[in-house]
């Protein structure tokens, strides 16, 4: 957080790289452009870039805006809303100027780790006076920036895969429509590796695709990731001695693994008639079905990949156990969780999202919490180890 004096500097200093001003408080699009541009530091200062809303641009002076606590989280909410990816790292606050002049609304954006940074498939950088979308040049050296190893296991190379273990077709066709804006795809002659290394899927220095790509487009994923399936079982009792009804495996690439296991949830959970009013019955599931979705997502991506164990998704008479191989990641502790949340795996998160299984970040818990309750059911209960989070979510009581 800068001071009052650092704020004056930065309007002041019209000619900086590193500061956008405005007067408008509206135009989130425009302010989603300023995050990213920030995100990728293409000239590369590493320091802050800071969006000040309540400043003429051409002068520098503040415009005497009054900052409501509502255009805050409004702001603070473009962090997760998922439009801006992978997610940027940002403070929002405001500074009360002591000559009475009004409020500026400080957005304070830190360099992104594993630029390119993309608003709505778009890459915006940030040279001098100019903002725009990176051409190929600038975006291969945006690409270029990002360490050999990045921090996050997702995002390190494969070393012993190669570019034929992808299905090539699933990323063209499929997930590279939804990643990157038509009219960027129209102008796009970077060849398939330079596509998937842009998008965090492949490591050109060392011809390999990251873990990342292996398990959203892998051919046989498991070869090199030998935990990356989920077991799925349907007990007849509470018991996992009693007699199993189903037994089966579900893995592949991350994207028909998805679409198989939302089969699997909407086709075998039931929903079943109550006594309600005089007038009508209440209809309620034995497992809500978005309850259970948002779970068992929530595993996928927060799981350990590092380990051999899969995703275990058991169903029992009176109960649906989920568990996933990993503790608690980064910030997450089982005092803040889930209002604190961090990604093991920050690039299925992203990819997830763009792929439209993941409306907003850090909303998973939460969103299926109120499902149970809507649906009449028991809290989902957690439960935290170092090797394992599991969740256990209760069938309706009167099912």
């Amino acid at each position: 957080m800068i001071t009052e004096a650092e704020l004056l500097d930065l309007m002041g200093d019209l000619e900086s790289d590193r500061v956008e001003r405005t007067v408008g408080i509206t135009d989130t699009t425009k302010f989603r452009e300023a995050i990213c541009a920030f995100s990728n530091d293409f000239p590369d200062h590493k320091l802050p870039g800071f969006l000040l809303l309540g400043v003429h641009d051409k002068s520098g002076t503040a415009s005497g805006l009054e900052a409501t606590d509502r255009l805050l989280r409004d702001l603070a909410g473009l962090r997760q809303d998922g439009e801006i990816l992978p997610t940027p790292a940002l403070e929002v606050y405001k500074i009360t100027l002591s000559d009475g002049s009004g409020d500026v609304v400080v957005v304070e954006v830190h360099p992104s780790d594993i630029p390119p940074v993309r608003s709505r498939g778009r890459i915006w950088i940030r040279v001098g006076p100019r903002k725009g979308v990176a051409n190929e040049t600038e975006e291969r050296i945006l690409t270029e920036k990002r360490a050999a190893l990045a921090r996050s296991f997702d995002a390190r190379p494969c070393a012993d895969a190669g570019i034929d273990d992808l299905a090539l077709d699933l990323f063209l066709n499929t997930y590279r429509k939804e990643a990157i804006a038509a009219d960027v795809l129209a102008e796009n002659h970077r060849t398939t590796e330079e596509q998937l290394a842009s998008l965090r899927f492949f490591h050109l220095e060392r011809e390999s695709p990251t873990h990342a790509g292996l398990l959203l487009f892998g051919l046989d994923a498991r070869s090199y990731l030998p935990g990356a399936y989920v077991q799925y079982l349907k007990v007849d009792g509470p018991e996992l001695s009693d007699e199993i009804l189903v037994d089966r495996e579900f893995s592949g690439d991350l994207l028909t693994l998805v679409r198989e296991l939302d089969t699997l949830v909407e086709g075998t959970l039931e929903r079943r008639p109550l006594e309600g009013t005089a007038l009508r019955e209440r209809l309620v599931w034995d497992f809500p079905p978005k309850a259970v979705r948002e779970l068992l997502l929530n595993a996928i991506v927060h799981r350990s990949y590092e380990s051999n164990s899969p995703v275990r998704f058991y169903r029992f008479s009176d109960r649906i156990e989920i568990q996933n191989p990993g503790g608690l990641y980064g910030d997450a502790r089982p005092e803040n969780f889930p209002r604190a949340n961090d990604y093991r795996n920050p690039v299925l998160a992203e990819a997830l999202k763009v792929l439209g299984y993941v409306n907003r970040f850090g909303r998973g818990v939460i969103d299926a919490q109120t499902a149970l309750k809507e649906n009449g059911s028991d809290e989902a209960q957690f439960e935290f180890l170092p090797t394992f989070v599991g969740v256990t979510i209760p069938k309706h009581p009167s099912l």
